[in-house]
């Protein structure tokens, strides 16, 4: 099916549109589809709405307050991914950056977990993380990188302005070339004979630190916290830079931009080929990347 031309047409044209094509075996697929009769190739309604890059960039700058975006690097568990995003929206971000490629959709499992939080924290699906945390840093962001080996700790870091923080896979971390894109990388102290935190955990520590920094600094007791601030969709009765101010209980479930707004249908297709057809798709991928 790799090398049929009309394959790779149909390929190019869904990874241009936005959808995220994931490989997968033959026995998810049979799961997915409950045990029905399949030819290898799925389709799957993502669970919410996605925007592009520049859009989240441009409504995060009329915030009136630092922003804190959440970029995932190779995050494929839709849990994991449901847990970063139920702590993110918890903890006031602004935002979540996800990839095409190696990464968790927002599928009925990812929304599960993330209990609601998917209504209301927008999500930007990119096509390279890459060229999008130079994007990040071109408008003003520091990108902050998790990882073990980091050369600073979690308190040491300095959390003022836009921030991105980047998070890896759950086995392999940070890829090299999102470390080379990132500003600083920055571990979080161990004292237990566990080596390493879930992704997910890892993620919601560093969030809180943000947090405790930020808007959190000045409460005690049984002070509320400060409304959330996000960017919101726009209507036609009012500018497209005004923010949602309020508390979560306040403010209506519309938290996405109104402009260019997609819902991608992630693919999931099962295909077995030698690896030199492997490498081909790499590449294949490459191009497309380039061309968009």
């Amino acid at each position: 099916m790799r090398s049929a031309a009309k394959f790779l047409q149909l390929l190019r044209k869904a990874k241009a549109s936005g959808v995220l094509v994931e490989e997968v075996t033959w026995a998810r697929i049979g799961q997915i589809t409950s045990g029905s009769v399949h030819q290898g190739i799925a389709l799957q309604t993502a669970a919410a709405e996605t925007l592009d890059l520049d859009t989240l960039i441009d409504g995060c700058s009329d915030l009136g307050e630092p922003a804190l975006l959440l970029a995932l690097d190779g995050v494929t568990d839709p849990h994991n991914l449901g847990a970063i995003v139920r702590s993110a929206e918890a903890m006031g971000a602004h935002g979540v950056v996800l990839p095409q490629r190696r990464s968790a959709g927002l599928t009925g499992s990812a929304a599960k977990v993330a209990a609601g939080a998917l209504e209301h924290l927008p999500v930007a699906r990119v096509v390279n993380l890459n060229r999008s945390l130079e994007k990040l840093k071109d408008s003003g962001y520091r990108v902050i990188g998790l990882a073990s080996e980091g050369d600073v700790t979690l308190t040491d870091v300095d959390f003022d302005g836009p921030l991105v923080l980047v998070t890896g896979s759950e086995d392999q971390g940070l890829s090299l070339l999102t470390r080379r894109h990132c500003d600083q990388l920055v571990r979080i102290p161990l004292r237990g004979i566990t080596p390493s935190l879930n992704a997910s955990v890892a993620t919601a520590l560093c969030v809180y630190e943000v947090a405790r920094r930020n808007w959190m600094k000045d409460i005690h007791g049984q002070a509320p916290s400060p409304p959330i601030v996000r960017p919101r969709r726009v209507t036609e009765d009012e500018p497209e830079s005004t923010p949602v101010v309020g508390s979560e209980s306040e403010a209506k479930p519309e938290t996405t931009l109104e402009t260019a707004v997609k819902k991608p249908d992630p693919i999931e297709i099962n295909l077995s080929a030698p690896t030199e057809d492997q490498a081909a798709e790499i590449l294949f991928d490459e191009s497309i990347q380039l061309s968009n």
